[in-house]
């Protein structure tokens, strides 16, 4: 019956058409559409903040899972012992990294809070000098602290609603990412089955070929996913610890706010130690500028060895992409879709460079050979 609808010479109009108005519709009312989307969304937000923090912890898993359990013969009560060490030294991570820098955080900020009135002196002398003071119209900047407290003081009296308000989304957020947590660990102790009842669901509705194609693709993809994740992370901590000891060298002053910043924001492939840098090094200028200007001629060169060196060949080997491909990806990607592109150009590069190795060039070669044995 259907196939006789489609045989009528109006079927095609009568689809475009529909598809028209359906087009029509979603576009005019398209900020109601994606904000009852995000509502319907939101209710999920724990369990798909939960599956992201299981498949950040499964390579640790993993780890363990081959290393320190592999003496366990039970494969389940192997792997539950594995997570629980995975989110152990997690939660340890995470409260060393607190433990150890919140205090330097706050006593780096309280010192540059106490010194505000000398460091923005230092700054209006040092624009003086360069004769772009009146240029860079920093008047408003050159208010002394004590006004920069009152104003801030004024502000909180003028907001306490909002603040109130930011405080409970705050907590609410904080007890929806504990649920999260919980979630995860339910997640990868029951990862095996999960895996097994999606594959069972893409075998009852793919056909086998499709099936085999199917499952290698994403099987390929979390491949490159966790790759990128480990050396994502293993290349920030690098960048971060180097940038902490040129700091403490030189006695630079807070090395680890400014180390901090450097190592988070070169999570963003190969522009991220500039974004740090220009961050660190107008800290940096407040207090000394001769270690601000050599705080940003190290970055240039860390920027340049992280980008053109140690990046391109640390993923490059790990992924199997060649190093001119992920930069170009960084620029493309970043280009299109800003921060989130840039994130995340790295694995599309590899997705893509797989997808045209493995799956285009060999159609392309099967059907150039087709085409000449039918010529015969």
């Amino acid at each position: 019956m259907r196939d006789k609808w489609r045989e009528r010479p109006w079927y095609p109009y009568a689809v475009a058409a529909c598809i028209g108005v359906t087009l029509f519709v979603v576009l005019t009312h398209l900020s109601p559409i994606l904000k009852a989307v995000n509502t319907f969304l939101g209710y999920f937000s724990a369990l798909f903040l939960g599956a992201v923090l299981a498949y950040l912890m499964n390579p640790l898993a993993k780890l363990y899972d081959r290393t320190i359990w592999k003496w366990i013969r039970n494969r389940k009560v192997r792997w539950v012992f594995s997570v629980a060490l995975a989110l152990i030294t997690v939660l340890m991570a995470v409260v060393l990294l607190l433990v150890t820098l919140i205090p330097q955080l706050i006593s780096s900020i309280s010192m540059l809070l106490d010194n505000m009135d000398g460091y923005l002196a230092s700054l209006e002398e040092l624009t003086e000098e360069l004769g772009i003071s009146e240029a860079l119209n920093l008047d408003a900047l050159f208010a002394s602290s004590s006004d920069l407290l009152a104003t801030a003081m004024s502000i909180l009296k003028d907001n306490t609603t909002k603040i109130i308000s930011v405080s409970t989304a705050a907590g609410r957020t904080l007890a929806e990412t504990l649920i999260a947590v919980i979630l995860s660990v339910y997640l990868l102790i029951a990862k095996s089955s999960i895996k097994t009842g999606i594959f069972r669901l893409l075998r009852a509705i793919l056909p086998e070929k499709s099936y085999g194609k199917t499952t290698g693709f994403l099987k390929r993809c979390d491949d490159i996913l966790s790759r990128y994740i480990v050396y994502t992370l293993l290349d920030a901590l690098i960048v971060g610890v180097a940038n902490l000891i040129f700091m403490t060298a030189f006695r630079m002053q807070y090395a680890p706010l400014v180390s901090l910043v450097v190592a988070v924001t070169n999570l963003i492939p190969s522009f991220g130690p500039v974004i740090g840098g220009v961050i660190g090094g107008f800290i940096l200028l407040l207090v000394n500028p001769t270690h601000a200007l050599i705080f940003i001629i190290f970055t240039v060169v860390l920027q340049f060895l992280d980008g053109y060196v140690i990046k391109p060949k640390l993923f490059g080997d790990s992924l199997g992409v060649s190093g001119v491909l992920i930069l170009a990806a960084v620029i493309v990607f970043g280009n299109i879709f800003g921060i989130v592109g840039m994130l995340f150009a790295i694995p599309l590069a590899a997705i893509l460079d797989f997808l045209y190795n493995d799956e285009l060039l060999p159609m392309l070669e099967r059907r150039q050979k087709a085409a000449k044995e039918t010529g015969k």
